[in-house]
């Protein structure tokens, strides 16, 4: 068994794409239509899907915003450089929420940015 995709719904899909694309570098892995459900689905990742787990970017036809529950948690993204990755988020024009620095009474590097519809990426650094 594996893990293979985290669904978040979206209310601009086109904005969640440009983001996860764009900002963390990800890739646009599929886009279909269901005009029978009145919803697209996206799959955005790394890498195939076959071999990694990826975000199902869901959006339902005519629904601009959600709201966040609280049980959702965030998503994880490991990188070389928490630091440096921040600094791209920023330069990109995403937000970042909680720079980077070691996480509370831990010595692993983290930092947190949220995507255009608030949900929360935690970038953590890779270890050695």
């Amino acid at each position: 068994m594996r893990i293979l995709h985290t669904m978040i719904r979206t209310g601009n899909l086109d904005r969640a794409i440009n983001f996860y694309t764009k900002v963390l570098g990800m890739q646009l892995l599929r886009r279909n239509d269901y005009p029978e459900g009145k919803f697209t689905l996206a799959f955005v990742g790394y890498g195939d899907e076959r071999e990694q787990a990826v975000i199902e970017l869901t959006y339902n036809w005519g629904v601009e915003q959600y709201d966040m529950g609280t049980g959702f948690g965030h998503i994880a993204i490991e990188v070389d450089d928490v630091y440096a990755a921040c600094a791209e988020v920023k330069r990109l024009g995403g937000t970042v929420i909680r720079d980077a620095g070691p996480m509370h009474g831990g010595k692993t590097i983290i930092a947190f940015v949220s995507d255009p519809d608030d949900y929360k990426i935690e970038l953590i650094g890779k270890k050695a």
